[in-house]
């Protein structure tokens, strides 16, 4: 009986000597535990909120330029790297290398411009007054028509043969008074305005003279049906004449038919269209980033020389998900971060949001185009950058460190350190940024010991278990 009492009390003692060992060796892994763990101080503070994605860095405007006929290249006037404006020659060909109907057609540019600005010069002086001057006989021959043919038409009269040898008596003295004021300015310059006024007055006198004989001799004869057709299709011919030359008149004053310089000057856009082909020039403003060909070179339709790029405006073209796209606005601030210029951050703008999602590897995105608003030489065109939209920011919002979030049984939680002790706090969250997110609706309050790593499983320390977000 005694041996068995020696042997319990043996064996309380070395059970309280393990059950010694295991609390201390619990302590100490628990202490180990909560000495390994990060923690930060809830807090309180602004926070910006945006959508990150990524995207490459272009110029405004981009056009590879290449050769529009065959030909040997004669001068190429620029270098990479050279700022043109738009219309600037940056090379040609050599003349005697071109196809027949390109060298032809400098010639006829030359005919086509002269053409219209015949077509545009304004109707000089001397030209108005030649034309009122064919408006006046016109008229007087359709006077004289009217005469002609009612004469035919009528008996005639003593008195009417009075009046008609009257009047080819007066108009006798008028003609020799015309042609003796036309004889001092019968040498002089077809185009001086005196002489030219003068002699339609002798013209005009003659013809009066003419027609008044003409009327006076009808009147002394007798009019057959011959006589009365030609002197009524001689009225008609003369009514037209008046027409042409009212019509003539106008068109000196308006100036040439609009339909008229309209084919003038598409002749000439046709033939420069084809003497453009000899020659390539700079369809915009910007910057010659690449050059192909050299003097000498061989080139065909379609051949390369020239890559220009507008890079008075950087943009980076960033694809947005569906699920953030109606959170991005015009006129939204970005952020940008290059991994070739370190510790340097630019900033951007929204400017243009497609209205039309694109499926990209079975994800609805939407391109949004961003303007960097302060680039400087290290930003150049194909560098990668890291977006950051801001789509908020708030001020005085109570703040968690994103890393710090996990998941307890589907409710987003963090973990404090109370006396010692992890214990989860159930939080709400709105939006985020890259490191923390603002927390709406808790128990947290500010000072807490927020947890940055707890660790997995907590059985160690009497606390359930979670699992990382």
């Amino acid at each position: 009986m005694r041996k068995w009492i020696i042997i319990l009390v043996v064996a309380v003692v070395i059970g309280a000597g393990g059950y010694y060992l295991y609390q201390r060796n619990l302590e100490t892994s628990q202490a180990a535990l909560i000495e390994s763990l990060q923690t930060v101080n809830a807090k309180r503070g602004p926070l910006t909120a945006t959508i990150g994605a990524t995207g490459t860095v272009r110029g405004n405007q981009s056009s590879l330029l290449t050769w529009q006929t065959s030909g040997t290249v004669d001068e190429v006037l620029v270098t990479n790297g050279d700022q043109v404006e738009q219309g600037t020659l940056l090379a040609t060909l050599v003349k005697t290398s071109l196809a027949q109907n390109i060298i032809v057609a400098e010639a006829d540019l030359i005919d086509a411009q002269q053409a219209l600005e015949d077509l545009l010069e304004p109707a000089s002086a001397l030209a108005l007054a030649q034309a009122q001057q064919a408006i006046a006989d016109a008229e007087k021959q359709v006077k004289d028509a009217e005469y002609r043919l009612d004469g035919l038409k009528t008996s005639a009269r003593q008195t009417d043969i009075d009046q008609a040898q009257a009047r080819v008596t007066i108009l006798k003295d008028r003609l020799d008074k015309a042609r003796k004021a036309f004889q001092p300015y019968e040498n002089k310059s077809e185009d001086n305005l005196i002489r030219a006024n003068l002699q339609s007055a002798l013209a005009q006198a003659q013809q009066e003279y003419d027609d008044a004989v003409t009327r006076l001799n009808n009147l002394l004869g007798t009019a057959s049906a011959t006589d009365l057709a030609i002197a009524e299709a001689n009225l008609e011919v003369a009514r037209a004449s008046l027409e042409d030359a009212r019509q003539h008149y106008e068109e000196l004053l308006s100036g040439a038919d609009p339909e008229e310089i309209q084919r003038a000057e598409t002749r000439i856009a046709a033939i420069q269209a084809t003497l453009n082909l000899s020659k390539i020039e700079a369809p915009f403003p910007g910057t010659i980033t690449r050059i192909e060909i050299k003097p000498g070179d061989q080139v065909a339709p379609g051949s390369l020389a020239f890559r220009l790029d507008d890079l008075s405006h950087l943009l980076v073209d960033v694809g947005i998900t569906e699920v953030d796209i109606n959170r991005v606005n015009l006129g939204q601030e970005v952020n940008l971060q290059f991994d070739g210029i370190l510790e340097k951050t630019y900033h951007g703008v929204v400017v243009e949001i497609d209205p039309v999602g694109t499926v990209n590897q079975g994800i609805v995105e939407f391109l949004v185009t961003v303007e960097i608003l302060d680039p400087d030489e290290a930003v150049k065109p194909g560098m990668t950058a890291a977006v950051n939209i801001v789509i908020n920011r708030l001020e005085d919002v109570l703040l968690v460190p994103n890393r710090a979030v996990r998941i307890l049984e589907g409710q987003p939680v963090v973990y404090i350190l109370n006396n010692g002790q992890l214990e989860p706090v159930d939080i709400t969250l709105g939006v985020s940024s890259d490191l923390e997110s603002e927390v709406t609706e808790t128990d947290l309050e500010i000072g807490d010991l927020i947890v940055l790593n707890p660790p997995q499983v907590f059985e160690t320390v009497g606390q359930p278990p979670f699992f990382g977000q």
